[in-house]
C-alpha cells in the first residue's frame, strides 16, 4: 500500500493500491516492445558515411597492375586505404517502431503495477506545497540534502494541469538533483517508470493514472 505524505514529508495515511494495479500478469514481452519502441523512436539517425564511390579523389590507378611487387590496387580511394571510402557504413535513417495503442496501454498497465507491488510507490499530497530550494525537496525525497546523494533514483510525476502550481515548484527544485527526475504525465513512458527504482505522484497524478487504466466495467448480461 502506498503511503501519503504531506509537503514536510511526514506520511499522513497509507492509501489501498488502485485495481487497475492490484494485479500486473507477466507483460514482460510487451514491456520491453514498449522500452524498445520509446528508445528507437528518440534516435535522430543522422549518422552518415561516404561509401568509396562518394569520396573525391582516386580516378587514377595508383601504379601498374604488374611489375611493381606491390600488391594490385585500383583506386587510393578503396575502403583500405587511409581516407578510403567505408563499407557497410551508416546511412541517414529512420529508427521509427511502431506499437499498437493497445499494446502500449498494457505495457504501462504492467509497469505501474510492478512499482506498485514493488512497494515502490508513494503519493505526495501538494496542499501548501511551498519548495523554494533544492533542499527543500532533497528533504522532502529523501529526508536531508545528504541522503539525496545516496538515495534510490525516483521519478517525481504531476498531472499536466498541475503545472502552474504543484508542477512548477518540483521542476524547479528537483533539476539540480542528481539522482530525480521529474515529468508530467503526458510524458510519462514506460522507460521512466521501471528505470526510476522509485515513483512519487501527486495526489492528481495517482487518481489520473488510477482512473485512465481502470479496467472495463462488465457488460451487463441480456435477458
Amino acid at each position: 500500500m502506498p503511503a501519503v505524505i504531506d509537503p514536510k514529508g511526514a506520511t499522513l495515511r497509507q492509501e489501498a493500491v488502485p485495481a487497475a494495479f492490484a494485479e500486473g500478469g507477466d507483460k514482460r514481452n510487451a514491456m520491453f516492445r514498449a522500452v524498445f519502441r520509446e528508445l528507437s523512436n528518440a534516435r535522430a539517425g543522422t549518422a552518415s558515411t561516404k561509401r568509396r564511390d562518394e569520396v573525391s579523389g582516386g580516378g587514377r590507378k595508383p601504379w601498374r597492375q604488374k611489375g611493381t611487387g606491390r600488391a594490385r590496387q585500383g583506386s587510393i580511394r578503396s575502403p583500405q586505404w587511409r581516407h578510403g571510402g567505408v563499407v557497410f557504413g551508416p546511412k541517414p535513417r529512420s529508427f521509427e517502431v511502431s506499437l499498437n495503442k493497445k499494446e502500449r496501454k498494457v505495457a504501462m498497465r504492467a509497469a505501474l503495477s510492478d512499482r506498485f507491488q514493488a512497494d515502490a510507490v508513494t503519493i505526495l499530497a501538494t496542499d501548501g506545497l511551498a519548495l523554494e530550494k533544492t533542499k527543500e525537496m532533497a528533504a522532502l525525497l529523501f529526508g536531508s540534502a545528504k541522503a539525496a546523494k545516496a538515495g534510490p533514483r525516483t521519478m517525481v510525476v504531476f498531472h499536466e494541469d498541475e503545472y502552474a502550481q504543484a508542477g512548477a515548484q518540483l521542476v524547479r527544485t528537483g533539476r539540480n538533483l542528481p539522482r530525480v527526475a521529474v515529468t508530467h504525465t503526458g510524458a510519462l513512458d514506460v522507460k521512466d517508470v521501471l528505470g526510476y527504482g522509485r515513483l512519487v505522484l501527486t495526489t492528481a497524478a495517482f487518481e489520473h493514472l488510477s482512473a485512465a487504466f481502470a479496467p472495463a466495467p462488465a457488460a451487463k448480461a441480456s435477458a
